[in-house]
This record gives C-alpha cells, sequence and structure tokens, in this order.
C-alpha cells in the first residue's frame, strides 16, 4: 500500500491525519499487500515455469480461456494446477489481471476458495488476492459473492491463505461500500486472532486490513468488542517490534469511541504511550501524543491517571524538540494535565 506524506498532514488510505505530523517514511507503517508474498509452486520446477510464462506471454488469451475452463474440471489436480497459473500469470503481468476477470475466473476461483482442500483454497485466494490488485476487479469480486469465502479463509485457512486472504479484504475495503459488508460478515475477529497470533507478516498483513476496515464506526466497536486493544497495546508496549507505528495507527482511528478509549485504559495502555511519548522515534511520539490528548480532553480521570504515569516531564520535552504538530498536541495536554481539578466542569469523570 501507498500512503501520501507531507509536511503538515498525512493521508492514509483516503483519510487525512491534519493533526499528525508524520515523515517521508510514512509508507513504511504499514505492509504494502501488493502481490502474494507466498512461495512458488512447490509442483513445478524454475525452468517449467519459466517456459509457462513465456508461452503465455505470446497466446495469453488462448493460455487464461484454457486455465479459466480447468478452474471447473472434475479432477482437483488440474483444478489445483489452474489456479496456480492464474495466480502467476496475475502476479508476474498486471495486463493480465483484467485477462483473467474478463475471461470469467472470478467465480470459479471464489468456489475453488470454499474448497475443503487447504492447498487448493490457499491457491484460490492467493489468485483472488492478485487480481484484487486490479481497481477494475475490485466491485466484481466483492459482487461476485468473495467476502465469506475469504472471511471463512482467514479463520481456517492455511497461514499463507489467512494472511493472503487479509491482504485480499485489505484490496476490497478501498471500496468504500464493502467496509461494512465486510465486517459484518465476520472479518474482525479473526483479523484480531491473526493480529494477536500470526507471524510478523501475518501481523503486518492484520493491523493494515484492520485500519482501512476501522474507518466506519460500527468496524471500531466490533474491533474493540473482540479484544482488539489488548494486542495493540502488547505491540505498542514491543518498541523493538517494527509494529508499534502500525498499531498506534490503528489506536489513533479506534480511540474516537468512548468504548475504545475505556479498553485502552483498562489493558495499560496509558504507561505504554507514555514510554512512547518518551523513548519513541519523533513519529511514534507525535501519535502517542494526539492519542493520550484525544484520551484526556473530556475525563478527569484519565488526566489524573496520565498525570501519575509522569508524564508532563516527557511532553515538555516533546514541546521543545517535537515536531510542529508534536509540539502542539504537547503543549495542549500538558495545559489540560496542569488545570486545576475544581476547573474542569466541562469535563467528565469516569
Amino acid at each position: 500500500m501507498d500512503s501520501d506524506s507531507v509536511k503538515s498532514s498525512f493521508t492514509y488510505m483516503g483519510r487525512k491525519f491534519s493533526d499528525l505530523n508524520i515523515n517521508d517514511s510514512s509508507s513504511s507503517a504499514f505492509s504494502d499487500c501488493n502481490s502474494d508474498r507466498s512461495g512458488e509452486f512447490p509442483t513445478a520446477s524454475s525452468q517449467s515455469r519459466r517456459l509457462f510464462l513465456a508461452c503465455a506471454s505470446d497466446n495469453s488469451d488462448e493460455v487464461i480461456s484454457q486455465l479459466v475452463s480447468d478452474l471447473d474440471s472434475d479432477n482437483i489436480d488440474e483444478q489445483k494446477q489452474a489456479a496456480m497459473e492464474i495466480r502467476l500469470l496475475a502476479k508476474n503481468k498486471p495486463e493480465n489481471r483484467i485477462k483473467i476477470a474478463k475471461a470469467g475466473a472470478i467465480k470459479p476461483l471464489i468456489s475453488i476458495i470454499s474448497s475443503s482442500d487447504p492447498q487448493l483454497q490457499e491457491y484460490g485466494v492467493t489468485a483472488i488476492l492478485n487480481l484484487s490488485l486490479c481497481d477494475e476487479n475490485k466491485e466484481e469480486i466483492a459482487y461476485s459473492g468473495a467476502i465469506k469465502p475469504l472471511v471463512r479463509a482467514l479463520k481456517v485457512g492455511t497461514p499463507t491463505a489467512r494472511e493472503n486472504a487479509a491482504c485480499a479484504l485489505l484490496r476490497l475495503s478501498q471500496v468504500e461500500e464493502n467496509k461494512i459488508a465486510i465486517g459484518r460478515c465476520g472479518a474482525i475477529l479473526p483479523l484480531v486472532n491473526l493480529l494477536e497470533s500470526g507471524n510478523f507478516r501475518g501481523k503486518k498483513d492484520a493491523c493494515t486490513a484492520l485500519y482501512s476496515l476501522c474507518t466506519v464506526k460500527e468496524n471500531k466497536l466490533r474491533a474493540v468488542q473482540t479484544g482488539i486493544m489488548k494486542p495493540l497495546v502488547e505491540l505498542m508496549a514491543d518498541l523493538g517490534s517494527n509494529m508499534v507505528d502500525k498499531s498506534a495507527f490503528v489506536l489513533s482511528l479506534l480511540v474516537s469511541v468512548a468504548e475504545a478509549r475505556a479498553a485502552l485504559v483498562d489493558e495499560g495502555g496509558i504507561p505504554v504511550l507514555v514510554e512512547i511519548v518518551e523513548v519513541g522515534t519523533q513519529r511514534q511520539k507525535e501519535i502517542a501524543v494526539a492519542i493520550l490528548l484525544q484520551l484526556c480532553e473530556d475525563c478527569l480521570a484519565y488526566r489524573t491517571m496520565v498525570a501519575r504515569e509522569g508524564a508532563i516531564p516527557p511532553l515538555v520535552a516533546l514541546s521543545q524538540t517535537g515536531t510542529s504538530r508534536a509540539k502542539q498536541k504537547a503543549e495542549a495536554l500538558i495545559e489540560l494535565l496542569r488545570q486545576p481539578r475544581s476547573t474542569n466542569g466541562a469535563a467528565r469523570d469516569i
């Protein structure tokens, strides 16, 4: 995925963070999901793959038509071979993605995703992921019924199928109306599970998909209800995990709802955020102070907890050495924390 970065704001997936100043490294905050990163075909040699690609490039329409026909074969090995080769064609040549879709591959690939054979399911998921990289295919994939099978693969598939299903759902969620449908089909819980228990790539892919889906309020509430806050706080607490930025970006979306703020406090998020303000990178400090400010704006009890955690000294330092946006947020938060409790009639307790 690509992120647009500017000096005074950050735009990601169509959402502008005017209160964050993200530097030029913002594109590294999330995994790209630009194509499948699973291993190549275990049943074919490198020489045969090269031969296949060379033949396909010379006569791709005929090859694609035959492969799509083979997807409906009664022979599972033929189905696997066809799905693998379609995946390879869609991965290596972007122009093939439209050709494959127009040849009618999407519906039989979706049927394959529902297969009880784990390997066939994985190939189907991965082929759909690669086809979804083409914007013109996203709506057809969703309208053809891919969301539910992808969610099922996300729950019960092989590790590679789960990761690629997360990426495919991310791609489909870039069509705004699909976000609610994906959430209502049950994607949030398995994404949170992948965030918590997946390998590093799985965690990154889950985090990226959750970031996209949680721009919708009902998905924010689902994420909180399914326990997202615990893995987010744990990942932010591990400053060497390379997941601090990703987790903090997701959290920055969630804290707009009261349920997320309460869950963040319950999971011990305040000490973690204060530590990030003190020792994190400039970008991490900026995100953390923005989250703390939102947490404290209308809650006296949270202000007290933040102050007791020793936040004021690192906030003072940030107000002097941080980015321009971080300085503004730090100064506003310091002012809130230093206000006498009795003068905060507009704020609420918990």
